[in-house]
Parts: structure tokens; sequence; C-alpha cells
């Protein structure tokens, strides 16, 4: 049973931040001691990002705020807000972002209307509400109040992964479910100034953004390229519990993030896809680089850098994560759906993909990293019509 994700739609906020700005405004915040100055202007400029976008509209020089909570343009000042101000954001900003997302992942899912959707798995770890994403979600594209819905929160940058894997499994339970994933992260809702190195990495680094997927194993025409859910694999290295965490504080979401994070990953990457490799003997006995296609999770610049020295990948088969993080930044775990949105837009490869899965098929390798250190990987192949 092959089962396709046959739709991919992905968005972001309107509001746009250019990265030599932001680092110009954190640089010169109050407070700061001159190692901090240091540190900003350092992670900013290592980033390799050049814009990033956000749902706080006062991050905007455009649009000044008589009463900020976020920014007050008028002095340049970075504030810090209550939770409950962040995730109040959060409900009001995120909500249109997961309904529209999803309405363009259905109306582009060829086959498929809102009656047939079975199931609805929401992710973020960026804010809660209750009624969630997921009710809206039914609500608004006016799917059946049967439909089985899951959320799927605060498990970091690699949660689109087992949204995906419980989709897979749901189809593989029923091949008639119609599995409608949405992930919205706003992870500029929980920016600070501060003078510890981990927020500030932070700082530089995290974005807004949102992605939709349509999954099923129906029989249906196809008429763009999909990719086809082979197979997926979680590993947690032996190390690093330390060096990443997501926690709630009085006055937003704390980002854990230790400049360690890509010295572990280069350390377990081999083996965290050995079991994932393994399991198709398609690849036993491929270099890393016979692999066409890789979605690597752009966590940040080093990362990638470490993934692909340490697999041996060419420069082209990092484009699709490098060019996701210098044009959108971290998005959490939307991330990697751009990443994945991006291989689906390449051109062919010579010969083309067989729908089966058959030698010539373009098959793609995606991993992602989170708490833990959690590595989540994927096996998966871009099919044509």
């Amino acid at each position: 049973m092959t089962v396709l994700m046959r739709s991919l739609e992905t968005a972001v906020p309107s509001t746009v931040l250019k990265q030599a700005e932001a680092r110009d405004v954190f640089a010169a915040q109050e407070g700061l001691t001159r190692l901090g100055t240091r540190l900003v202007t350092t992670c900013f400029d290592a980033a390799a990002i050049d814009t990033r976008h956000s749902a706080v509209a006062e991050f905007s020089w455009d649009l000044p705020e008589t009463q900020p909570d976020f920014f007050d343009s008028s002095t340049g000042r970075i504030l810090n807000p209550s939770t409950k101000t962040r995730n109040d954001l959060f409900v009001r900003e995120a909500t249109p972002l997961f309904v529209d997302t999803a309405r363009r992942a259905l109306e582009s899912a060829d086959g498929v209307a809102p009656e047939d959707v079975t199931h609805v798995i929401t992710v973020s770890c960026t804010g809660f509400f209750n009624p969630g994403p997921d009710y809206r979600i039914v609500r608004e594209l006016g799917l059946r109040p049967s439909v089985q819905r899951y959320h799927l929160g605060f498990m970091g940058c690699y949660a689109a992964f087992p949204a995906l894997r419980a989709a897979k499994l749901f189809c593989e339970a029923d091949p008639t479910a119609v599995v409608l994933v949405a992930i919205v992260e706003l992870c500029t809702l929980h920016v600070r100034s501060s003078n510890n190195p981990d927020t500030i990495l932070g700082a530089s680094l995290f974005a807004d953004g949102a992605a939709a997927a349509v999954v099923t194993a129906r029989d249906l025409p196809l008429t763009r390229p999909a990719l086809s859910l082979d197979a997926f694999e979680t590993t947690l290295t032996p190390v690093g519990e330390e060096t990443m965490a997501w926690n709630i504080g009085d006055q937003g979401f704390e980002m854990v993030l230790g400049s360690y994070v890509p010295h572990i990953i280069d350390d377990h990457i081999t083996g965290a896809l050995a079991p994932l490799l393994a399991g198709d003997p398609m690849l036993a006995g491929r270099p890393y680089h016979g692999i066409e296609h890789w979605a690597i999770h752009p966590g940040g610049r080093s990362i990638v850098d470490k993934v692909v020295t340490r697999l041996g990948l060419s420069e082209a088969q990092a484009v699709p994560a490098r060019e996701t993080l210098r044009e959108f930044g971290n998005m959490s775990s939307a991330t990697i759906m751009f990443v994945l949105e991006r291989i689906l837009g390449l051109p062919r490869a010579t010969g083309g993909a067989d729908d089966d899965g058959g030698p010539g098929a373009e098959r793609v390798c995606a991993m992602a990293f989170g708490p833990g250190l959690t590595v989540e990987t994927a096996l998966l192949t871009r099919v044509h019509p």
C-alpha cells in the first residue's frame, strides 16, 4: 500500500524581519553587557539568514503602536509581555494560519473534498488554546463533525515527523482514510532581550510559519508531484538532554539551545540514519550522496554544515535546507515542510521516478532534531503524474 502526501502548502505571516535590522535592534537594547552585545552581532551575522517572518505586527517599523506589548518602535525597545499576552496573540494569529493553510491543502489535493477528510492532526509548540486549532479547522472548513482530531503539542522542531507518521498509520489501518495535517509555529511571540547565550541564539534563528498537507492511500488521479511516505524512525542520542529544551516561563516560553547541539548531531547522525536505511534493501550499499534528495531541518547554519560534511553530501543536495533557512529562518516544526516543498518543486530527474519506488526512483531522506536530543528521520519517494 502506497501512502501519499498528495498536497503540501505553506504560508508565513506578513511582517518581515530583515536580519541585519533585527540584529541592530537587539544589539541596542538596554541592559546588554559588552559580551552580550558581541554575542548578538556574532549570532545574527553567522545565522545565514536574510529574512524571517513574524505574526507580531508591532515588530514592523511601519506600524507604530500607541500601547505596544512586544516592541516600542518609538524607542526601539523590545518589551517583555507576560505569557498570557503572548499566548493571546497566538490564539488570534495562529487560528487563521491553521485554517487558511489547511483549506489550501485541501483545494490542491486532487480528488479530495472536505467531506472526505477522516482525521485532522494539528501541530504546534508555541501556543495553546481549547477548543483548539483542530476544532477550528473542522468548523471553518465544513468537515464532518465525526472527524477524528489529534493535536501534537510542545514537541519542538521534529514534530512534523510524528504527525506524518501518524497519518501514514491511519491510512494503512483504513485505506479509505484522508488525513489533514496542519502545522503552525509562531516562535517570535517568545523573543526577548537577554545576555543569556541560548536566548540570543534563539532570537537570531527562530521565525514564524505554517504548513498543511493531505495524506491518503486512496487511488486517485495525480496531476502534480507528490511524496510517498515510505518509512519513519526515531532515535534519542545518548547525550544532549540538557542542550535543547523548551520551557514555559512567566514571560513567555524559554528556549534552551546550546551551541554544542551541532557537534552532537555530527557525532550521532550516521547512527540515527542506520535503522532507517537498513529497512530499505534498495539503499543497501548506496553511499549517502547516492540518495537523490536530502531534506535537512535547518535548525541553524552549523547544523546543516555538520550534516553535509559528515554524510559527504553535495552542496546541491543542501540547497533546499540552506535556501529555506536564508529566506525564512527556523520555523520550528513547520520548517521541514518548507524544505520538502522545495524538493517537490525541483525539476524532474533524468529518467524520471518510478511510481512504485523501483530502480531510478527519486528518493528523499529527511531529518529533524529537537529536545531530548531527538532525531526524527524519514524516507520518502518523489512520484510524478
